[in-house]
């Protein structure tokens, strides 16, 4: 369904204290680092949903969430049409595309499409 969340990032100063936090509040299980140059911390929140643990030195700026859209490259163009900020599309491979976006506000969240062909 395009505009589901399908994904979330916390933004992190010390991803094991985040990491303690998260998981002890809602019983999530976060995993080791599922990227090898990049400590990236992922789980599952129930069966559509997940998120991930990651560093950044901007920690206290907020979630970055993800939205689902069937085709990430017209969605790209829709939000810079209406006036907003998008990056092109990276890939995940073997998972999908992303793409980092902001709102006319300034307010950043992603774009997601699953593709298992991704490279």
């Amino acid at each position: 369904m395009a505009g589901k969340i399908v994904h979330f990032e916390v933004p992190a100063g010390e991803a094991d204290r985040a990491s303690t936090f998260w998981g002890s509040l809602f019983g999530w299980n976060i995993g080791g680092s599922v990227m090898q140059d990049f400590d990236y911390r992922m789980f599952q929140v129930d069966d559509e949903l997940g998120g991930a643990i990651m560093p950044s030195d901007k920690a206290g700026s907020g979630l970055i969430i993800y939205y689902d859209c069937p085709d990430i490259d017209a969605s790209v163009a829709k939000v810079r049409e209406l006036g907003g900020t998008a990056y092109d599309k990276q890939p995940v491979p073997t998972h999908g595309w992303f793409a980092a976006c902001k709102d006319t506000e300034g307010n950043p969240f992603s774009l997601w499409q699953n593709d298992s062909n991704a490279a």
